[in-house]
């Protein structure tokens, strides 16, 4: 595989040529903990859903990608790269083909840490929707282990940085194509190193406005900021709208009874429609 490029309720198939709006998925996964039982559970639910396309961050593993792919066959087409550690983390799944795609690593800047085994980049696949052509991009920025997103913020320049290479890969996506950017940014809705972004490159943001925590609250990190994205640039002469909401925040059932959260972060689910 290489080249370029409410709950979720009901099923379709590749002939269903009625489909008006796509459905997108994107959500942290979560590397650690009972990873394989929460990918389980999480790809029953994918494949009961009527998501056309899937973005997963953290993933990790390739043996962990093909769990996913095996619990949810529903998703024909899949893009992930690494023989056994993925590259960037990233796994995207699709109901209908992708034409191509590749993934790009973002610059490896310090300080030296952990978080860079994990080789975050961009992963940009063309899926033909019975609308046409759209690129998504799922990716996953370095974490700000400051929780200060302030311009002098050592890891705000990180996130500087992998921004402006991710704007030079939209930029370089010819302009008769829509852009759908999606995952785990590491950077608040609210934070000027976003709003920089997304003038940069053209985008809108779904969500915009919307600070609700993408991140689980938890007793050390009450109030987390919004971390996860929608960003869309419309084909030009047409138009590229939507609604996105949050999915994912309860617990659900283990294969073996269980109750867990299928990861640290909640899921955001976006409804996107192309029209001339």
């Amino acid at each position: 595989m290489s080249g370029y490029p409410h709950g979720p309720t009901g099923r379709r198939t590749e002939g269903d040529k009625s489909v008006k709006a796509l459905r997108l998925l994107t959500m942290n996964t979560l590397f650690t903990g009972d990873v394989p039982a929460r990918l389980r559970a999480l790809g029953a639910a994918l494949d009961r859903s009527d998501y056309d396309i899937v973005c997963l961050q953290e993933v990790m593993f390739r043996r962990n990608a093909r769990l996913i792919r095996r619990a949810a066959p529903a998703y024909r087409h899949v893009a992930y790269s690494g023989s056994v550690l993925l590259k960037g983390g990233l796994v995207l799944l699709s109901r209908w083909p992708i034409s191509r795609w590749r993934f790009v690593r973002y610059p490896m800047t310090g300080p030296v840490r952990g978080e860079l085994l994990m080789r975050k980049g961009a992963q940009l696949a063309s899926v033909t929707t019975p609308d046409g052509e759209l690129v998504v991009v799922n990716t996953h920025l370095s974490a700000n282990r400051d929780d200060d997103w302030s311009r002098t913020n050592r890891y705000t320049r990180i996130a500087g940085a992998e921004l402006a290479r991710l704007s030079g890969l939209i930029a370089a996506i010819g302009p008769s194509l829509p852009v759908a950017v999606v995952g785990d940014l590491n950077v608040p809705r609210d934070s000027a190193v976003l709003a920089e972004f997304v003038a940069t490159a053209g985008l809108r943001d779904i969500l915009a406005g919307d600070t609700r925590p993408t991140f689980r609250p938890t007793p050390r990190w009450p109030s987390p900021p919004a971390l996860d994205h929608v960003l869309v640039r419309a084909a030009a002469g047409e138009t590229l709208t939507g609604s996105a909401d949050l999915v994912f925040q309860d617990k659900v059932t283990l294969g073996d009874g269980r109750q867990a959260y299928l990861s640290d972060h909640y899921g955001v689910q976006a409804r996107l429609i192309r029209s001339k």
